[in-house]
């Protein structure tokens, strides 16, 4: 059995098939549709100002 999902950025019916290079998109316009719109900061991941470190936190990288 072929499982289908639908194209998160124009709702098509997609096949969830190793053949399918694009899915969960239905082509390569829609996953470029969406990669641009997480690079134009329309998505946002959900969470709070609680857990964002204070601005005088020390620095996490260890790299020297």
């Amino acid at each position: 059995m072929i499982t289908a999902v639908k194209c998160p950025t124009c709702g098509k019916d997609v096949r969830w098939v190793p053949e399918n290079r694009f899915r969960p998109f239905c082509s390569e316009r829609c996953k470029q549709m969406d990669l641009g719109a997480w690079a134009a900061e329309k998505y946002r991941i959900g969470g709070n100002d609680e857990e964002t470190p204070p601005d005088d936190a020390p620095p996490t990288d260890t790299h020297q």
